[in-house]
């Protein structure tokens, strides 16, 4: 229990590092050394691989007719993206399909790269296609430092579409908040001779989302809102996301030992996970709302 709350408690650093930083550059600057630290890759579950860095979580999904790869990460991160999935035996030019859990610069910088060397297909929310094309964050469109480049998306998905390479399917869940077409991804994985069920949780945290005044995006309270309504019950055995604070990758990878269960398999977490992320909300939406009233 002391490395879930550890671990979550990490997640806080977005949220409380914006609100100390005088400019959005000071706060890039102070999480840029973890969002670009390497991180030596290694099979998660099933068909599952781990390639991101030390601060953000890029996965490849190995299927019967090529790869899935789940975001990447800053742009200056491409090139380690692409040695990780090298080192692990596996080529670039087999990703046939590209997916996005959300469209903020840290998780979509070596979209625009990687797809032109490829060709894969880029798959995303519907309400986020307009921030891929565009390279900007919502609400934010001129802030040249959240911009990332712009890419074209092939495909946009809504709740319960599926997308299907080889034998494996993810399914996509619309849990919009932290972005507007924020997609969580599931799918299954095998381990050992076990059915696991695995979610690519897209984000729940306000980060430097505007809940109040100015909304980063229409709605975006009641987004929130369902996202966690509709998470938290869901039988989920495996809990991924886009930054390994959000299921303390680092702890788990280091329990990895042939033979043992794997520690990624905690069917009791995301719902410890969305019960934090909720309480948390409703601290920002008071503090955001008491700041609003004392303008």
């Amino acid at each position: 229990m002391r490395k879930l709350t550890t671990a979550l408690c990490a997640l806080a650093l977005f949220t409380t590092t914006a609100a100390q930083a005088q400019t959005i550059k000071d706060f890039l600057a102070a999480v840029m050394q973890k969002w670009t630290a390497p991180f030596e890759p290694f099979h998660l579950i099933g068909n599952i691989y781990y390639v991101g860095t030390d601060g953000i979580a890029v996965y490849v999904i190995k299927t019967s007719q090529g790869l899935i790869l789940m975001d990447t990460a800053m742009p200056q991160s491409t090139g380690m993206i692409k040695d990780n999935i090298a080192k692990l035996g596996l080529k670039v030019a087999d990703i046939k399909i590209i997916l996005n859990s959300h469209a903020h610069l840290d998780h979509t910088g070596g979209f625009a790269e990687i797809k032109k060397e490829t060709g894969a297909q880029l798959v995303a929310g519907e309400r986020d296609k307009p921030l891929l094309e565009g390279g900007y964050y919502p609400g934010d469109e001129k802030n040249e430092d959240l911009t990332f480049p712009a890419v074209k998306v092939d495909r946009t998905v809504k709740e319960g579409d599926k997308v299907t390479l080889g034998d494996t399917t993810l399914t996509a869940h619309a849990t919009p908040g932290h972005s507007p077409g924020c997609t969580s991804w599931e799918m299954t994985a095998k381990d050992g001779s076990q059915d696991r069920q695995v979610l690519f949780f897209c984000s729940g945290t306000v980060a430097l989302n505007r809940l109040v005044g100015q909304p980063t995006h229409p709605g975006i309270v009641d987004d929130y809102r369902a996202t966690y309504a509709k998470v938290k019950p869901m039988k989920i055995d495996v809990l991924l996301g886009p930054h390994p604070e959000v299921y303390g990758m680092q702890a788990k990878r280091a329990q990895m030992k042939d033979g043992a269960p794997n520690p990624f398999v905690k069917p009791d977490e995301l719902a410890t996970y969305i019960t934090t992320l909720s309480d948390d909300f409703d601290k920002q939406l008071a503090k955001q709302t008491a700041a609003l009233e004392k303008k």
